[in-house]
Order: C-alpha cells, then structure tokens, then sequence
C-alpha cells in the first residue's frame, strides 16, 4: 500500500495483505499499519487499485472499517478487480457504493491530482499501471507485470501508452521488483496450456489441478485441456468458487456450462471423465487440496490412480507446508506432477529483460524499486543503473520511509509510523502483543500452570501446590520434574508469607519467578508459567 501526497491531498494505491508464517501462532492475517491515514482520513481523495490479488487488495476491509467508509469518495480499478474489492467488502458488510470499474487510459480528477490506469499483463485479467499525475510532475506505480506477447485474453501491454507517458515526462517510476534476479524474460502464460494438454492426454484417472483462485488465465487454459480431452470440469474451494463466478460474469472467463458439474456429483462420473480444479497451490490448512490430501474433504476422496498437477510454485515461505502437503498425496498413492516436472506453470512477474524494457519505455527522471525483498530492491537497482539511470535518482527505501519530491530533485525525508499490524479472528493487533509472544514460548517451550492455595488469615499454604505441564519438553522424568517445581513453588509462597506479603498479584511473581527459574534450571528451555493463586 502505497500513499502518493501532494499540498495535504492522499490517493492510495493499492491496499494489500500478507500471509503470516509459522512465527506467528494463531494469527490470521499481516496488514499494513493504517495509523498514518487514520491521523489523515480526511485527506484522502481516493484509493486506486491495479489488480485483484490478495496482497495488493486483501486489506481494502480491514482499511476502510478503521478510517471509516465514508472517509474515502472513490475506489478505482479495471471491471474485476472492482468486482473482487466489492466481493470483499461484501463479506465484511461494508459499503461498496464508492467502488468504480474505470477503463484504461480514461482520466479521473480526484483534488489537486489526476489518475489514469494503463494495461498491462500478469496473471489476473484487468491488471493496470497507476500513473498518478500531479502539479509536480507524474509518478508511475507498475503494480505486478511481466510483458507477454502473446497473453491467454489477447492483450499485451499498452507499451505505447508507456512510451507517450515517457514523452510527457514521468518523474517517478516505482517498479515490481519480484523476479528481478531471474535474468532473460519470462515465459508466456500461452505455454502453460499446450503443456497442460499434454499432461491430460498422459493421465488415465482422475486429474486434480491446483492453482491461484485468482490466476483466471490458468483456470482458462484448464478449462480448455478438459475440453481437448473430453472431460469435465468440476470447481472446488470457496475462493476458487466465488472468483469463477466473477469472471465469468464479466466474459474473463469461458466454461460452457454443460461442462460444469457440481462437486457433490462427482461419484457419477468415471475417473477418466474428470477434471477437478482446486484452491490449496499453496499448502493452507484449509484448502480443499489439503483437506483432500488428509481425508478430510465432505465431497473429494483421493485416491490410488489420482493425478495432482501442482499448476503454481510456493510462495517463499510456504514450502514446508507444500511439500508436505505433496508427501501425503505420495502416500495416498497420486501421481503429483509440479512445475519442476513440466512447463505447467509460468510467472506472472517479469525477469530482468522486461524491468530493463519498463525502465527504457517509461524513462523516468527518479527510480524507487518496490515489490520484493531488500535483494531484489537492489537488483532492481543496479538494472535501472545499467540502463543509464543515475544512481543518485535511484531510491532504496524502507516501510515508512517519504520520499520527497519538487523543483529542487528528491530526497528521503523523516519516517513516518509504518509497519503492520496482526489479524487473529476479527481482531486487530500489534505485533509485539503479549498474546502472540506467548504463542510462540508455548509453541517451543511449553506451559506450566502453578496452582497455589493460601490461607486467607496467615498466608499460609492450605495444601501442597499443583503443577500442571503441558507440551514441555523432559529431559528428566516427568514426576522428577513436577516435584522440583512444586517445591519451587512451595519456597515462594513460604517467603511471601514470612515477609508478611499477602497480595495475591505480588505473591502470583514470586511464584512465577521461582517456578520460572527452577524450569530453565532443570530443562534448560523457557515454559511460559501461569502461576493462579487462590486465597480461602
């Protein structure tokens, strides 16, 4: 999510999620820190989306319903990406009357600033470069593309638009940084589907295709193989369920519909008729394919003959949990076919080659890569200095970082609070919160509960303590270890009461600081201790 600011006015661009990994127990959702627009709410002109993927849409509700949905007058983007904002906010029950399909190249006043969206390729139809103009010159935000000559909707970027916008001056490009240490240009998607026939045709049983439920393109092409080899076509996941029947309302996607069958007949079928796509590319816990892969899917039961085509790569980060997800489809005993055994998946980021192209196209006067991790930032730089950019105009900054642009050049100027907050339920947080630091001493170390009842008169033990342990790892045995902690415990609460203390919360530290201490000193790890005092 990024905040373009002229004269006091906002337009945001884009307002996306991440997905937490196993560092944060519990936690659902990472969203980007909304204080500085919460402080700004009525600053803000509009918010212009470049396409409908989760991490540059994902955060629209959870945005709108801290800075209030009156708070912004427009939400702009390409026809799909408005209608899977507006899915989105329907779920969450906010208002989506600001939301407004715009076509490329048409320009929107919003305050001092006019926008304008043009086309480009990725793996989601309707996605669009924000160019932003303003009194003081015109910024570019390249959302995610790749240049795909030949793309599955018949497409191509609007290199030209690019190349008008370098003749009328772009001050500031910020660019996908993804895949720029992939050197040469990315494969186009078309390759995917000729590859997909070919995997069809060798199969004999049920196929199952896992993919993004919103890389449109590749259910397309599926769609297609089915139809070249005669089967049909089931759809399987809500999000997989819900993004069809936005594409296909908006002629992004074409699936006859004597093709369709719905999940709960598939036991009509013959193995060999079926083809069965899938959400779960990524190994989450509650896709259909996971659920699938552990017998625990109400209309899917894999078996022996089944064939998985994993029509994705992981995410960095999610590899664990693909593998894994991989290794008990092996036991069922499916044959699992992966980008590493066939052409059956192509990036929707473009290489190096096609952010040297966008860089020469659009000629910026200022560079900031964005989009990737510090070392892809920084390829990205080194790309737009090997294209003749000065490196003094090439900006590498950080979350919260303003760059300040006007007659006198650019300049990173103070930070602003930036970060993200944490999603658990329907609950924001932040994410130092004691709740998820004590998720993860739990998920290494264990649980100790101490239970002490004291004499309400004399402060006296009115029996011996009870210690509970739960997922603490023994190196000794577990008797050992409970008594140990037990006459830990008993040793605080005879000090509290020969100090006469007889607060219940002073005496809880002492028995948690004795515990605490005896548990590091006996299994050399660190168990969250609950120490529970009870006076009668």
């Amino acid at each position: 999510m990024s905040v373009v600011e002229y004269d006091g006015r906002i337009v945001l661009v884009d307002a996306g999620l991440r997905f937490p990994g196993g560092d944060l127990p519990g936690i659902d959702l990472i969203l980007p820190d909304f204080s500085y627009l919460k402080e700004r709410r009525d600053s803000i002109e509009a918010i212009v989306l470049t396409h409908g993927h989760e991490d540059h849409i994902g955060a629209l509700p959870w945005l709108l319903r801290e800075i209030g949905t009156e708070s912004v007058p427009a939400i702009y983007g390409g026809a799909l990406t408005v209608e899977m904002a507006r899915s989105k906010l329907d779920e969450h029950r906010l208002s989506s009357n600001a939301l407004e399909a715009i076509e490329c190249g048409e320009k929107i006043k919003a305050g001092p600033f006019e926008i304008e969206l043009v086309h480009l390729t990725h793996s989601i139809p309707d996605m669009c470069a924000v160019a932003i103009n303003t009194p003081a010159g015109r910024v570019l935000f390249t959302g995610d593309y790749k240049f795909d000559q030949t793309p599955v909707d018949g497409g191509p970027a609007d290199m030209g638009r690019l190349a008008q916008l370098a003749e009328e001056g772009v001050v500031l490009l910020c660019g996908d940084s993804t895949n720029a240490d992939r050197p040469g240009f990315s494969p186009s998607e078309s390759v995917v589907g000729p590859a997909l026939e070919e995997v069809f045709k060798s199969c004999h049983g049920r196929i199952i295709v896992t993919s993004f439920a919103s890389n449109i393109h590749r259910i397309q092409q599926v769609v297609d193989a089915a139809i070249v080899t005669d089967r049909k076509v089931a759809l399987v996941g809500r999000s997989m369920l819900k993004n069809t029947k936005i594409a296909r309302g908006l002629d992004h996607l074409d699936i006859p519909d004597h093709l369709v069958v719905q999940s709960r007949d598939l036991k009509n079928y013959r193995d060999d008729e079926i083809v069965i796509i899938s959400t779960g590319s990524q190994g989450e816990p509650l896709s259909a394919l996971r659920r699938m892969a552990h017998s625990d899917h109400q209309q899917v039961e894999l078996h022996s003959g089944d064939t998985i085509v994993f029509s994705a790569t992981p995410v960095p980060g999610n590899e664990r949990a693909v593998n894994e997800t991989i290794d008990r489809l092996h036991q069922i005993g499916c044959r699992v076919i992966t980008a590493n055994d066939a052409p059956i998946h192509a990036s929707g980021h473009g290489y190096a080659e096609e952010i040297k192209l966008m860089l020469n196209l659009v000629q910026p006067e200022f560079v900031m890569p964005v989009h990737g991790d510090a070392k892809r930032m920084r390829l990205h730089a080194q790309l737009a200095e090997a294209v003749g950019i000065r490196p003094e105009n090439i900006f590498l900054g950080e979350n919260g970082q303003p760059l300040e642009i006007d007659s006198r050049g650019a300049r990173f100027v103070k930070r602003e609070k930036a970060g993200v907050i944490l999603v658990d339920g329907m609950e924001l947080g932040e994410p130092a919160d004691a709740a998820v630091r004590d998720r993860r001493t739990i998920a290494d170390d264990g649980l100790i509960v101490v239970v002490v009842a004291l004499d309400e008169q004399n402060g006296h033990l009115v029996s011996d303590p009870e210690v509970v342990l739960r997922g603490v790892p023994l190196v000794k045995s577990e008797d050992e270890v409970l008594r140990i902690l037990c006459e830990a415990a008993i040793v605080a609460c005879e000090s509290a009461s020969d100090h006469g203390e007889s607060d219940r919360d002073e005496i809880a530290r002492r028995v948690h600081d004795k515990v605490a201490s005896a548990a590091n000193k006996q299994l050399k790890r660190r168990p969250l201790v609950i120490p529970v005092v009870v006076q009668a």
